[in-house]
């Protein structure tokens, strides 16, 4: 388990993780989800000691990172996966690393076969494409089998059945009792991985609940009604103090569940041929929860931006 205890972090002025607290549990996949400069790569590597919190700490299964002997046996974390000597070759960069921490040889190659690298074992880290970098950090991330595992972005540059591939991972290693954190910007792919949410925008905590409890607290979830007498019910529902929206036919409820919506037709004789609740994504859930968290905005573009000088 990981424990973040009030962990902050500022860079001078600036406070990039403020007071987080949160317990990340094992045998699920944690999401760990925030805008661009939400603090989630700082506090993942004040969680392996990489950066120092201002106060507060990090703890995992009780203790810092800094007291495992072997840490590699203990915590596995891809936090930057362009760390190996871009001279030296996958097998001898991942052979380092078990040899630093008492991991038997033969468990580089178990790892380079399980990443899809081992035909390529041999080569220079610096002749490997992005996608190839993010196979090799997650090979030494599972290197020591820890029971711990964190991984920062772990499919940028991957192709579909890379991505597919880490889902997979991730899936297997919680189903194994361990401990998986897991940071992205790709809310479909959480969206299939993930058990449970951390959300944080400019450093503090905005939701820390399971996946479905996140999308369930969406404004976006609506009910598809199809009656043949729209009128009627569109004014009941609007009276009751339900949102509508005509869609092809049908009724778009928001602010009421199927049992409102159906004892609201009941009661002013409404036959009612479908009753469909129509769940928000986690994209748009997200949205919802980080509007006011966004650091780094962007606009439409306009026909200005595209005017030929």
């Amino acid at each position: 388990m990981i424990i973040l205890d009030r962990l902050s972090k500022r860079h001078g002025e600036k406070t990039v993780v403020a007071g987080l607290s949160s317990q990340i549990r094992p045998g699920k996949v944690t999401g760990f989800l925030g805008p661009n400069g939400a603090g989630k790569s700082t506090t993942m590597r004040m969680i392996v000691g990489l950066d120092a919190p201002t106060e507060g700490r990090a703890l995992i299964n009780d203790k810092p990172y800094r007291a495992f002997r072997h840490p590699l046996r203990e915590v596995g974390a891809l936090v930057d996966a362009g760390s190996g000597h871009p001279g030296s070759s996958a097998y001898r960069h991942l052979l380092g690393l078990a040899r630093s921490n008492g991991i038997p040889a033969s468990r580089v190659e178990e790892v380079l076969e399980t990443a899809g690298l081992a035909s390529v074992s041999g080569k220079r880290i610096g002749s490997f494409s992005l996608g190839m970098g993010q196979r090799l950090g997650i090979a030494a991330a599972l290197l020591g089998d820890p029971g711990v595992l964190l991984f920062d972005e772990p499919v940028n540059g991957l192709d579909p059945d890379g991505v597919r591939w880490v889902r997979e991972l991730m899936r297997s290693l919680a189903a194994e009792g361990r401990t998986v954190l897991v940071s992205s910007h790709l809310m479909s792919e959480m969206q299939e991985t993930a058990d449970h949410l951390v959300v944080i925008g400019r450093g503090r905590l905005i939701a820390d609940a399971p996946i479905g409890e996140v999308i369930a607290g969406s404004s976006r979830n609506a009910v598809l009604v199809r009656t043949p007498r729209p009128e009627t019910l569109e004014r009941r529902l609007r009276a009751a103090g339900m949102s509508v929206t005509p869609e092809s036919g049908a009724l778009l409820v928001t602010g009421g569940t199927p049992e409102e919506i159906g004892d609201a037709a009941f009661g002013c004789g409404v036959p009612v041929h479908e009753l469909s609740p129509r769940m928000a994504s986690l994209e748009q859930a997200y949205m919802e929860l980080t509007a006011e968290s966004v650091e780094y905005g962007s606009t439409a573009p306009t026909a200005a931006n595209h005017r030929k000088a």
